[in-house]
């Protein structure tokens, strides 16, 4: 009986074939159907016996592979398993010895994949249906045959240098054959060798056909599955869009339905206080109104006072407070209203000095989708990511901290208050009213450039000077001085850290605001909240504010705590709520403030509190028992046409309007910002690029100088050596906080037009 020639063994397919095997030493060794597949070696009496009687299996995958001679090899993993092989010929045993080490290669690669797909197929979401589970288990599968081609490629590739090798030594020795006796034998042994070599050459070829074809055959199943995904995202977008655009509907539509004064965002104790009287509001609307509140775990519930209390004289009122004790309480309180009353003279009525810009270019309707830049962006820091000006509006970071002047009124009233308690319901509401301009505000403001400043010279229209400047790239971080010749002096230092967490953009502001009253010698600070950017993905985007800010007077102690309430679809409450307890440095409550951000704040008069019934959380929470509440401050209204003009207010509109004796390094100058003002995006992306990198250039410059300086340079410090040309990083000894601290000399080098020690910054 002839034996079949076994086949050239191709990597991962099923090897078979005819071995000897030993079996003891009365039989010796006995010929059995040896079957290679999937990294077993299992062994038959006969190839009937393949489909009922399995005689033995080894595993490769823990097996050694250890060749005795030209024709025995043995197989063994460990002790427990031995099999002792011959075959028939050298050629026919490295058959099998190339077989066999590919199978073991695939089995390990196996093995350790399926140790590590403990923590891969978690990451498949739950509530995938059982099409995507059969999709993500056929590319699984199909990466790991890929793999293991791979693997059998190496092997063979690893073979065919050994044997190779092996050839050229051979060779070599038989140049150097003298003797024709021995030429014989040195023949024989070149010409096994290069059958060995032909045959893992031959193993080579076919592992790399067999990668190439399933390469081809899955690239094209492949690229319709991606197909398919794109358009089903595409799908998807759409209808994330539709419904973006129904949740908008039906707020719209509920907040129709709701019974609200014009003012949708007029808070509740603003209707019991300064619209009380109206026919269509009753007793019993008011009382369901003024506890909205009850719905959440509020600190503290506001009633009014008793009547009595009204009819008390000034000095019966000071007997409740000692900090308000004179008859002149009824005067302070007339004075608080003044923001309110239509007679009094507002700032926008004055005739200014200098005619100023009420319009801008409208904004171009260029599209760019949002998305498809931030997507990349996720759970990165955004100042260091480079966005086109397609996202931002003509203003820069330092321009936008000058708008926190816009209601300096505030500040002025403050500092003619002769109560410290009366003047931190002024600080407060100064507080509130820098957001105010933010409601619509969607654009990105510019991020300044390092050593780029900004003025805000008012002086003769409103009493104040103001001076912003970049004082650190990264972080990036602004410096702010504000001082009145009514008395008060604004500082200010703040870093924005920014995250992008996929449906939203959180803007956290890090850094301290004080002002100081030159009066009275009241020294306040306090910090900023978080700014949430929603509907990143689809929808229209969407501001709000949240967090809670702790206005400090650090020379007596008084506090103001103030409550920014995130926004809730399921609030009864009015949207943008704020709300705040004046306390003295003992903690007795004296004022309640409360409004919204976007549209004004009221303050009332503490005159008893006690403690109230348990919230919803089991806090008890204090009652409140107050006057009636009075207007502080109101927002103004925007411009015509803001909502053409990136929905800037009177003052946003002059802050980028060119003025003559300005520093080279003002905003004013920045030619991008210019650029996309006048509507030219295009112009203002390729200028926005110059500028970034020659600030780029300009600081690895500076870090060169400055390595070259240092003899030795000190251990830990920065290369980057920037100094500030307008403030002095210093600890403040009231505060005990360190910032930048204006150190003087802009204004009187704006009044010698001596601008030569400044930065070339554009």
């Amino acid at each position: 009986m002839s034996e079949p020639k076994s086949p050239t063994p191709t990597p991962g397919d099923t090897y078979k074939g005819w071995l000897f095997k030993w079996t003891n030493y009365i039989k010796g060794y006995q010929r059995r159907w040896f079957v290679l597949s999937n990294g077993l070696l299992s062994y038959y009496r006969t190839q009937a016996e393949m489909g009922h009687t399995c005689r033995g299996t080894i595993n490769l995958a823990t097996a050694n592979i250890a060749v005795e001679d030209s024709c025995n090899f043995v197989i063994s993993n460990g002790g427990a398993q031995t099999y002792h092989l011959k075959a028939s010929s050298e050629v026919e045993r490295q058959r099998w010895i190339t077989a066999l080490e590919l199978a073991k290669a695939k089995a390990v690669q196996m093995q350790a994949e399926s140790d590590d797909s403990g923590d891969d197929f978690p990451a498949v979401s739950p509530n995938s249906g059982q099409g995507g589970d059969c999709r993500n288990t056929e590319i699984q599968s199909t990466l790991r045959t890929l793999n293991s081609k791979v693997e059998d490629l190496a092997t063979c590739n690893d073979l065919i240098v050994k044997h190779g090798s092996a050839l050229q030594r051979s060779l070599s020795e038989l140049e150097g054959l003298r003797v024709a006796v021995d030429m014989g034998e040195k023949v024989k042994q070149v010409t096994e060798r290069a059958t060995l070599f032909r045959i893992t050459s031959n193993a080579m070829i076919n592992a790399c056909r067999d990668f190439l074809s399933m390469a081809q055959s899955h690239s094209k199943r492949w690229q319709k599955a991606l197909q398919t995904e794109r358009e089903q995202r595409i799908r998807l977008e759409e209808t994330l869009e539709q419904l973006a655009k129904q949740h908008n509907h039906l707020e719209r539509a509920f907040r129709g339905a709701t019974v609200l004064p014009p003012s949708f965002s007029n808070p509740a104790l603003g209707k019991k206080g300064g619209v009380s009287g109206k026919a269509d509001a009753s007793d019993e609307d008011d009382d369901n109104e003024f506890f909205d509140a009850m719905e959440e775990p509020a600190e503290f519930i506001t009633v009014p006072a008793d009547p009595k209390y009204h009819r008390r004289s000034g000095s019966n009122i000071s007997g409740i407070s000692s900090e308000t004790g004179t008859d002149d309480q009824s005067v302070n309180f007339d004075e608080l209203s003044l923001a309110s009353n239509p007679e009094s003279p507002q700032p926008l009525e004055l005739e200014p000095v200098r005619q100023r810009r009420t319009r801008i270019p409208d904004k171009p309707n260029y599209y760019l989708n949002l998305w498809s830049i931030m997507k990349n962006c996720i759970g990165k820091e955004l100042s260091k990511i480079p966005m086109p000006v397609n996202f931002n509006e003509p203003l820069s970071m330092l321009q936008r901290l000058s708008e926190d002047l816009e209601y300096y009124e505030l500040l002025d009233k403050a500092a003619k208050s002769h109560s410290s308690l009366e003047q931190m319901c002024y600080v407060a509401a100064f507080t509130v009213s820098s957001y105010s301009t933010t409601v619509h505000r969607t654009g990105k403001p510019f991020n300044p450039l390092l050593g780029e400043t900004f003025e805000l010279d008012r002086h003769r229209e409103c009493g104040y000077r103001s001076l912003c400047e970049q004082v650190s790239h990264h972080p990036p971080a602004a410096a702010h001085h504000a001082f009145s010749e009514k008395g008060w002096t604004l500082r200010q230092e703040i870093t924005l850290a920014s995250k992008f967490r996929g449906k939203y953009l959180s803007i956290m502001p890090l850094g301290s605001i004080q002002c100081i009253f030159e009066k009275s010698n009241n020294h306040y600070s306090w910090k900023k909240v978080t700014t949430t950017v929603h509907n990143i993905i689809v929808g229209k985007l969407w501001i709000d504010q949240s967090g809670e800010i702790d206005v400090v007077n650090h020379k007596t102690g008084d506090r103001c705590h103030l409550k920014f309430a995130p926004y809730s679809y399921f609030s009864r409450d009015v949207p943008r709520k704020v709300t705040g307890v004046v306390t003295d440095k003992d903690g007795k409550a004296h004022y309640v403030l409360s409004g919204t951000w976007d549209e004004k704040m009221e303050f009332s008069k503490i005159m008893q509190s006690s403690k109230g019934e348990n919230g919803t959380e089991g806090k008890q929470r204090t009652v409140y028992q107050t006057l009636k509440a009075k207007e502080i401050w109101r927002k103004n209204p925007l411009p015509e046409g803001a909502e053409n003009m990136y929905y800037f207010s009177s003052l946003a509109l002059t802050l980028n309007e060119p003025e003559e004796g300005v520093a080279p390094t003002d905003s004013r100058r920045r030619p991008d910002q210019r650029l996309m003002e006048e509507g030219h995006w295009d112009e203002a992306n390729a200028e926005k690029q110059r500028l970034e990198e020659k600030q780029r250039s300009t600081r690895r410059e500076r870090e060169r100088e400055a390595v070259k300086a240092a003899s030795p340079p000190e251990e830990g410090a920065h290369p980057d050596t920037y100094q500030a040309l307008w403030f002095e990083k210093m600890d403040d000894p009231v505060s005990g906080e360190t910032l930048h601290i204006y150190k003087g000399g802009y204004w009187e080098a704006k009044e010698q037009g001596n601008w030569d020690m400044c930065p070339d910054v554009f």
